[in-house]
C-alpha cells in the first residue's frame, strides 16, 4: 500500500505559487494526482486553459476564482470544479496565504496566454 508520507513530498514553485506534491506518478498513483497549493497574499496567478477537469477545495483564506471570464469569490470550504477547456484563473486578492487541495487526472497540461504549455510535475 503506498502512503506518502508529509515528509516525502515534493514541493514545487511556479508564478509565485507553491505546490505540495502527495499523489503523482512518481509516488505509485496511476490515474489521480493531488496536491496542496499555497497562494500568497496578493498573488494574481497567469490565467491558464487547462485540457482535465481540476478540483479545487479552499482549506484556508479567500480567492477571486475566474472561470471563462466569470468572477467568483470563494472562501475556505468551497469547492471549485474547472472543467476541461476551461480558462481558469487564481487571485488571492486578501492579505494572508490561502491553501487549497487540489485533484486532477494524470497528464494535466495547461495553455499560458502567450501559447506556451506547462505540464506540471505535479500532475504528471
Amino acid at each position: 500500500m503506498p502512503v506518502v508520507r508529509s515528509a516525502e513530498a515534493v514541493v514545487h514553485e511556479i508564478h509565485g505559487g507553491r505546490f505540495v506534491s502527495y499523489a503523482a506518478p512518481r509516488s505509485g498513483s496511476e490515474e489521480l494526482c493531488a496536491w496542496r497549493t499555497e497562494i500568497p497574499a496578493g498573488l494574481r496567478a497567469p490565467v491558464h486553459t487547462v485540457d482535465r477537469e481540476e478540483i479545487l477545495h479552499l482549506l484556508t483564506g479567500t480567492l477571486l476564482v475566474t472561470l471563462d471570464g466569470r468572477a467568483e469569490r470563494v472562501g475556505a470550504g468551497d469547492t471549485v470544479i474547472v472543467n476541461a477547456g476551461t480558462a481558469f484563473g487564481v487571485e488571492n486578492p486578501g492579505d494572508r496565504p490561502a491553501t487549497a487541495w487540489v485533484t486532477t487526472s494524470v497528464g494535466l497540461r495547461a495553455e499560458l496566454p502567450d501559447g506556451s504549455v506547462l505540464s506540471p510535475p505535479w500532475a504528471n
